[in-house]
């Protein structure tokens, strides 16, 4: 090398090595301060925002600048903006705030996606809502979502209405991220009490048929419960909670992240002791364990468990007398139910490519409902003093998979989504007669166990699914969605007893099958105003319990649904507000309903034809800074357009259970000058129904008032809630028949109470 080469690449290394030094680089994690998680994809920018970086899945990111900065901008979807001085190593703590339209969605094509480019009425319960409204029943989040109403029939019993009359009938799909909690086939509607509520980051309820992503019982809607994920760094917190009306409860979670593997587990233990008068006791255990490990940026394994440990008395309906009167003793003295579940999820997805992504879940389930329940007892003809009755257990063990892939291309931007669904789930029931003593107040006072077994079978269901999903964009701002799934359900059914009435059908195989396609788009006008509009079927086969039990040649009918939908939403005054609307007609063959018969007793049967159309609009506004009000509702009507019941030709009658309208209004405030503080008022109402198909009686409905407060400072906080300030007397579903009518009745006059301990949380 000669003397001139040296001297030069001298030079060159030290500009180098100058520059170098030159540069300025501020590294850290940002984290959800709600729950400690890590957030992904947030931009951290210089304030010209001419240097633009993003975190990686871990939180963690790097920011260079060739220049001195003194402030660095961390932004992320649905999160408030940070500008925080520039250092080295830091962590910033992001506040969740609730945009609606600007939310990131999984359950639309259990892909992540902005909420504007899914064809679909979706809606959210962020964390930050769930943290604020501090529920012991899962009701009082959903009905926050415009068109639901989750139907309270005590201690986390609950039916449902979503597009459809307040009913029991497998209408409804249930997930938890992604993977449905009970078999298809085997639906209950008391599905719910099966989540650990303690352990849920976020829910996204889906309105109409989800059927072709997520197959058959996605009718009215499909609800996905995200559960929380593993913190970056040491997280805990400890609640504690007590009610006026005897109900206790304690949650609890820790969580932490050790180099690639992320742990949380969390859960809760509640309890009701009231008079035995009332019948009304219950306790519930939920735990939930997750582990999240990064093999590397692109590849990632979940391993998830649940389990729920849970009793309670079945209170059962009033009369008019009892139900006026306030006196909410309970005609049954002996019904209970109790649920014993078990969930295994492992879910391992690998990146490819930018373009291309493979998940694969496997999922185990082991759920048992047993029950005495007061839907079963029945009279007994020519006696004041005898009932009869029945103990009876549902139970299935599941082994499934949900295998899928996503590609990209370039061409139209499209997105493509293929996969297929295994579930094998074998089913079995059994049911005893019991003697039912009655007195003279028509109180169910006791009962003696016989040795008549009612009902004795195994059922070995066998569900296969294969869908497929493309989307693309034929111009800038429009974007069409074509999705179709082809699921075939396979019923093996093994009866141990004699076939009779009450001992179920001979042995049979058969199956169901049907192909659900979707069709939609969504345009956006701007980055903040748009409209969608989509076609798409629902299916749901009959329920294994109502094709074989209690019958000798099954008879019920496989229901579908057409669902035709347009809607839209907006964003104004810079961002105070933002509104979205929904309008949808849907139209049913062979519905499933549940009628009660002339001795009291329940039996699920097909209606002819019904339809059903409605609106459904949400809006938030903040009236001043930290003042913000959420106005929620929809206007419905459901109609009987063929269906002849005993011989009486009901065509063209309303449904019954069928509310012409819901409503859940909500004003806030959380004041600037009092960091931590909040107070909030709601209002929920519904509107009159028929409590019959005859259309001969009418319930008018109930508007009633819950106040929240909560003060948090540093690692504690404190809150009370007032539900049903006024002490309305209203009741949650009212039901008619030859029977009687029965009222189901609503919460009075509650206080609740709680205290809470956060670790590590960026308070």
């Amino acid at each position: 090398m000669s003397f001139r080469s040296f001297i030069l690449l001298t030079l060159l290394s030290i500009v180098i090595e100058n520059a170098a030094q030159s540069q300025n680089t501020i590294s850290g994690f940002v984290f959800d301060k709600d729950h400690g998680h890590p957030v992904a994809d947030a931009s951290i920018s210089s304030p010209d925002k001419k240097i633009v970086t993003k975190t990686n899945k871990s939180g963690w990111f790097v920011f260079t600048s060739a220049t001195p900065v003194d402030s660095i901008i961390i932004s992320a979807i649905n999160y408030k903006q940070q500008k925080i001085p520039a250092s080295d190593n830091i962590r910033v703590f992001l506040q969740f705030y609730n945009t609606e339209l600007a939310e990131v969605i999984v359950s639309a094509n259990r892909e992540q996606q902005p909420r504007s480019e899914a064809p679909v009425a979706i809606h959210t319960i962020s964390k930050s809502t769930i943290n604020d409204t501090k529920a012991t029943r899962l009701d009082m989040l959903l009905n926050k979502v415009p068109g639901v109403f989750m139907v309270d029939l005590g201690n986390e019993q609950h039916a449902m209405s979503i597009r459809q009359p307040m009913g029991y009938s497998n209408m409804y799909l249930y997930l938890q991220d992604g993977v449905p909690i009970r078999t298809v086939g085997d639906f209950n509607h008391n599905a719910l009490i099966e989540i650990n509520q303690a352990a849920i980051e976020r829910v996204e309820v889906i309105k109409g048929p989800a059927s072709s992503l997520y197959g058959s019982e996605a009718v009215g809607g499909a609800v996905n419960f995200i559960t929380a994920t593993p913190s970056r760094i040491p997280t805990a917190k400890v609640q504690v909670e007590a009610g006026s009306r005897g109900y206790k409860r304690t949650d609890f979670f820790v969580s932490n992240t050790f180099k690639k593997l992320g742990l949380y587990i969390g859960g809760y233990f509640a309890d009701r002791n009231e008079d035995d008068s009332k019948h009304n006791d219950f306790r519930k255990l939920g735990l939930t364990f997750r582990a999240d490990y990064h093999f590397s940026e692109k590849s990632l394994l979940n391993f998830t468990a649940d389990y729920i440990d849970y009793k309670t008395d079945q209170v059962g309906g009033l009369d008019s007398a009892k139900f006026y009167s306030k006196n909410y003793e309970s005609f049954y003295r002996f019904t209970y139910r109790k649920v014993n579940a078990f969930r295994l999820k492992a879910a391992f997805e690998h990146n490819w490519s930018e373009s291309d992504k493979t998940t694969v879940t496997l999922f185990h389930r082991n759920t048992a409902i047993g029950q005495n329940p007061f839907y079963s007892i029945g009279a007994i003809a020519g006696s004041t003093t005898k009932a009869k009755g029945q103990i009876n257990e549902d139970a299935f063990t599941s082994y499934g998979v949900i295998a899928q892939h996503r590609k990209k291309f370039n061409f139209l931007n499209a997105r493509w989504i293929t996969g297929i669904s295994v579930d094998y789930s074998p089913a079995t029931y059994w049911a005893n007669y019991i003697d039912v003593d009655v007195n003279a107040d028509k109180v169910y006072y006791a009962y003696t166990t016989t040795d008549s077994v009612l009902t004795n079978y195994r059922v070995s269901l066998f569900n296969s699914a294969v869908y497929t999903q493309l989307e693309f964009n034929p111009v800038e701002k429009f974007k069409i969605l074509v999705a179709g799934r082809y699921d075939r359900m396979d019923y093996d059914f093994r009866n141990f007893l004699p076939p009779g009435s009450y001992s179920g059908a001979e042995n049979a195989s058969n199956y169901f099958s049907y192909f659900t396609p979707k069709v939609g788009f969504t345009y956006g006008f701007t980055n903040t105003k748009g409209v969608y509009a989509n076609y798409s079927v629902g299916f749901a086969p009959p329920n294994i319990t109502d094709l074989f039990t209690g019958v000798q040649v099954p008879t019920l009918k496989p229901s579908t649904y057409n669902n035709y939908e347009i809607g839209g939403w907006t964003s104004f005054d810079e961002g105070r507000g933002n509104a979205d609307i929904a309008l949808y007609k849907m139209d049913g063959k062979n519905e499933i309903m549940s009628v009660r018969q002339t001795d009291g007793t329940y039996k699920n049967q097909n209606v002819g034809k019904t339809t059903h159309y409605g609106i459904e609009a949400n809006a938030r506004y903040e009236l001043l800074k930290g003042l913000q009000l959420r106005v929620s509702g929809t206007i419905a009507h459901h109609e009987y357009k063929q269906y002849v019941k005993n011989d009486k030709n009901l065509s063209g009658h309303h449904m019954s259970q069928a509310p012409s309208y819901f409503v859940n209004s909500e004003l806030s405030y959380k004041p600037g000058f009092l960091k931590g503080f909040r107070v909030s008022v709601e209002w929920q109402g519904m509107g009159g129904y028929h409590t019959d198909a005859e259309n001969t009686a009418k319930y008018n409905g109930f508007n009633i008032l819950n106040a929240r407060t909560g003060y948090q400072f540093k690692s504690y906080e404190v809150w009370v809630n007032c539900l049903n300030v006024g002490n309305v007397v209203y009741a949650t579903t009212v039901e008619k028949s030859a029977w009687g009518t029965t009222y189901r009745p609503g919460q009075l006059r509650t206080f609740n109470v709680g205290l809470a301990w956060k670790l590590n949380q960026g308070n």
